[in-house]
């Protein structure tokens, strides 16, 4: 659910001392909570899959705030894009996606993390990252102390299934060298010669900058005559955590 802020956030699960104190840190922002839901709710159980417990974040960007305050009331809505499809990070991505099946396209502009949030499981004793993005799990382990991995279960979040964020092109990671007619993501000043194409994440390895590129590139790639598209190793913290997951996920590899 997308909600303006905490005092609306409150009407529909039960916040913490924990939740809180990330909610006064990190919000408005990129950081969804899964908490158990209020009984009182009078939330519908189509917009929580039917679990006991509901997904919630309130989001930075004036557009949304400014839609979520008309609106008056919490708004449940999947992503801009075909299931297991790259996220769109621009108004020109969507339309790409969906065309004519939707009847307008709100354009905010790029989006400036280029990751979708991070997901944190507050259901529980023990926090859970259920998916990494622009909140770091060292920001969260910081505030929180222990924050563990998520349990085998029913999936609480989007973006959780092994193969997701996909494009066309068969996906490889961790590339030192060039295959045939791959094209390739670079990261850092270097990049192995013999590609088809390169698009470079970041020149200076800065992980904000690669992550707020990854899926306006993977798009910009994912296309013939090229035969697959390569990405150089990303190191595995802070932002490259989440930069990381998605690209697992995106070659169809469980995390």
């Amino acid at each position: 659910m997308h909600v303006p802020g905490l005092a609306e956030a409150e009407a529909l699960a039960i916040f913490d001392e924990r939740a809180r104190k990330v909610v006064a840190r990190f919000w408005p922002g990129p950081l969804t909570l899964v908490l158990q839901r209020r009984g009182d709710s009078g939330l519908s159980l189509l917009a929580s899959a039917g679990l006991d417990t509901v997904a919630i974040r309130a989001p930075a960007h004036e557009v949304a705030q400014a839609l979520l305050r008309e609106t008056g009331r919490p708004i449940a809505a999947p992503s801009a894009n075909r299931s297991g499809r790259v996220s769109p990070t621009e108004a020109a991505h969507v339309f790409e996606e969906l065309g004519d099946h939707v009847s307008l396209i709100l354009d905010g502009g790029r989006t400036a993390v280029g990751l979708e949030s991070t997901v944190l499981d507050l259901s529980g004793e023990t926090p859970a990252l259920l998916r990494p993005g622009g909140v770091t799990l060292e920001q969260l382990t910081e505030l929180l102390g222990c924050v563990g991995a998520s349990a085998a279960g029913p999936v609480k979040s989007p973006g959780m299934l092994a193969s997701h964020y996909a494009p066309s092109l068969p996906l490889r990671l961790d590339a030192v060298e060039a295959r045939s007619g791959e094209a390739l993501l670079a990261f850092g000043a270097e990049a192995p010669s013999g590609f088809a194409e390169v698009e470079w994440l970041s020149r200076t390895a800065d992980l904000g900058e690669a992550a707020a590129n990854l899926f306006a590139m993977l798009r910009r790639l994912d296309r013939a005559p090229f035969t697959g598209i390569a990405v150089m190793p990303i190191p595995e913290h802070d932002l490259g955590q989440a930069i990381n997951d998605r690209l697992r996920r995106a070659a169809g590899r469980s995390p």
